[in-house]
């Protein structure tokens, strides 16, 4: 593990940024419904997570471009997971944002939107050889996709 800036770091935390500040003016409707029922200790773990990782990706030039080794393969998978991202945001923001549209799969992904930055934060911890970065996003994951398989349990419950 080498510390120095992560230019890949960097851009996989604009992909993560910008549609969730572009979502705080696009939330479903019942979404504060929800959001008062959160297990506080998943969002103490989604929180703890998010500061990890945040500060973790951009830390660490191992992350960035290096020359071709199988390694690589895991950024590829990364960036994959990060552009089936962005198709999740932009077929939400495209949509009628409701409850459900927020949680249906992508390639038979549940809770896409909170497991697909997880798995590419994972890639990208296992493509850098940072034991640190997977410990953060396995902490990450446990909350946020904790926090959303909830509220897709919710979801269910309500609408049956």
């Amino acid at each position: 593990m080498h510390f120095g800036f992560s230019y890949v770091g960097l851009i996989f935390l604009v992909l993560l940024t910008v549609p969730n500040l572009i979502w705080t003016r696009h939330k479903p409707k019942d979404y504060d419904h929800y959001q008062c029922q959160e297990n506080k200790y998943l969002t103490l773990l989604e929180r703890i997570g998010e500061v990890l990782v945040t500060c973790l990706v951009l830390i660490f030039s191992d992350f960035n471009w290096h020359s071709w080794t199988n390694w690589n393969w895991w950024l590829i998978a990364a960036a994959l997971c990060m552009l089936l991202y962005e198709i999740f945001w932009i077929r939400y923001f495209m949509g009628s944002k409701r409850m459900t549209d927020f949680y249906a799969p992508i390639l038979k992904i549940p809770v896409a939107g909170a497991s697909l930055p997880v798995f590419a934060v994972l890639c990208l911890a296992i493509y850098g050889k940072n034991p640190f970065l997977a410990l953060a996003a396995i902490i990450l994951g446990i909350g946020h996709i904790g926090i959303h398989l909830q509220y897709q349990n919710m979801i269910r419950k309500d609408n049956h």
